[in-house]
């Protein structure tokens, strides 16, 4: 190897992403180097322009140019290593037919480097993958925190309500009381002076104060007069209610966070024409698609369904997150989800996970299911107009939310995705006009 290039370490001109030397290196924003075609197919794949190294998240696709410094380095590099291995064949070793072609010593450095620089890569996604899972505990802490802090102060306050409605119950019966002891001893006191005048045989006494004995006292008419205990009917409901709407605001606000993050991973995504069923209608961008009445003559290729109004991207996955957003405003009815390449594309379908198919439908304008083999009935609390779709391909996650409620729809988890994943979109039947509207992807705007 020449002095030049021994200045510098072999790992210098090897990319992260194939582990060989450069070819056509560019160079990120946050200063890496990688083969061209390299990043540009992992962007391309990707849900994220962010860089394979340090991770670093750019907000639009950074333009791309050739590192002409690094692309005469690694041409010196490579060219050194081949003089080398060329030099330390002739000087070693004459093959002979049959003889196994032995590993030079640039080739097991080589090797070795890639295998070091593989390392460093998995001791990264370690240590994000730790500062990841301290930055959610730290955030279920304070959401759990929050929480237990408000049924806590809900607990107080509804043992407060009911003791003070107890505290008024016993004030009052206290002042009954009181009133009707003060009574009795007027009423004994009478009696016992009408028992002294009784006895005394002082007739003139008598007849002066039997005006004032023959009076009645001031009492009063206590008949309607009762103390009746408390109702504490609907009290711990209410308070419940009262906490759920906390809890439900918690709720809101993590899902908006939730939401966020996802959106992060969009990605562009286009109708494919050779999938889509004779009846569809595409528009020429490939973001939009009703169901006509005319079935158009087409070449029945075997990607295209030809019986269901289904239709998929061009795009595929097998790997990572993604994201996208359809708008199914005006409808009355549509399928959407994603879809194995392996998928019946012939005849009537039936969705569900055990054939390929990971969807939510509308069906008659307002009922909602997840196609989950056997279908799930979904509650949903609004009308969404447009529908975020999420997948985790490693983690086995298909997520469905209302992006303009910021609420989750469903998810179905667990899933084990082992080939190439399609968003799938069914705009479903005309029905006379009724559900004419398209299905729109539209492009994803962060949440606010």
């Amino acid at each position: 190897m020449s002095a030049a290039s021994c200045l510098l370490t072999e790992d210098q001109f090897l990319c992260s992403i194939c582990l060989d030397v450069f070819t056509d290196p560019v160079s990120t924003p946050c200063g890496h180097n990688f083969c061209k075609i390299c990043i540009t197919k992992h962007w391309n794949v990707d849900v994220l322009y962010k860089c394979p190294n340090c991770k670093e998240v750019f907000n639009t696709r950074p333009k791309l140019q050739v590192n002409t410094f690094i692309s005469e380095m690694a041409a010196q590099f490579r060219q050194s290593v081949q003089q080398e291995a060329s030099s330390s064949s002739s000087e070693h070793h004459v093959s002979k037919p049959g003889d196994a072609v032995p590993l030079k010593d640039a080739q097991i450095q080589q090797m070795i480097q890639k295998r070091r620089l593989k390392i460093q890569e998995m001791k990264r996604s370690v240590k994000l993958s730790k500062k990841d899972a301290a930055r959610e505990i730290a955030a279920g802490v304070q959401v759990f925190s929050a929480l237990k802090e408000s049924v806590e102060r809900s607990q107080a306050e509804l043992i407060d309500t009911i003791k003070e409605k107890q505290r008024e119950t016993e004030k009052q019966a206290e002042g009954f009381i009181k009133e009707l002891e003060q009574e009795i001893s007027e009423l004994e006191k009478r009696s016992s002076e009408a028992e002294q005048l009784s006895q005394s045989e002082d007739h003139l006494h008598l007849l002066q104060s039997f005006p004032s004995l023959n009076a009645a006292p001031p009492t009063k008419n206590w008949t309607g007069v009762s103390v009746r205990p408390p109702s504490y009917e609907g009290t711990v409901v209410r308070a419940v209610n009262q906490l759920e709407e906390t809890l439900s605001k918690q709720m809101k606000k993590l899902l908006l966070a939730e939401l966020k993050r996802v959106q992060q991973y969009a990605v562009d995504v286009t109708l494919d024409p050779d999938t889509a069923q004779p009846n569809l209608i595409l528009s020429g961008d490939g973001k939009k698609v009703n169901c006509g009445y005319v079935k158009k003559n087409l070449p029945d290729n075997p990607e295209r369904f030809d019986t269901c109004a289904n239709v998929l991207a061009k795009q595929h996955f097998s790997s990572g997150r993604f994201y996208y957003e359809v708008q199914v405003k005006e409808k009355t009815e549509w399928d959407l989800g994603v879809a194995r390449e392996t998928i019946s594309r012939k005849g009537n379908i039936k969705l569900s996970p055990q054939n390929g198919y990971w969807t939510i439908c509308l069906r008659n304008n307002n009922k909602y299911k997840a196609c989950a083999g056997p279908s799930v009935r979904l509650s949903l609390k609004c009308r969404p107009e447009k529908v975020g779709v999420f997948v985790d391909y490693e983690e086995g996650l298909v997520s469905f939310y209302d992006v303009d409620a910021a609420a989750l729809i469903y998810s179905f988890t667990g899933c084990c995705f082992t080939q190439k994943l399609y968003p799938y979109f069914c705009p479903s039947l005309n029905d006379g006009g009724k559900n004419s509207a398209p299905l729109i992807i539209s492009p994803v705007n962060q949440t606010e």
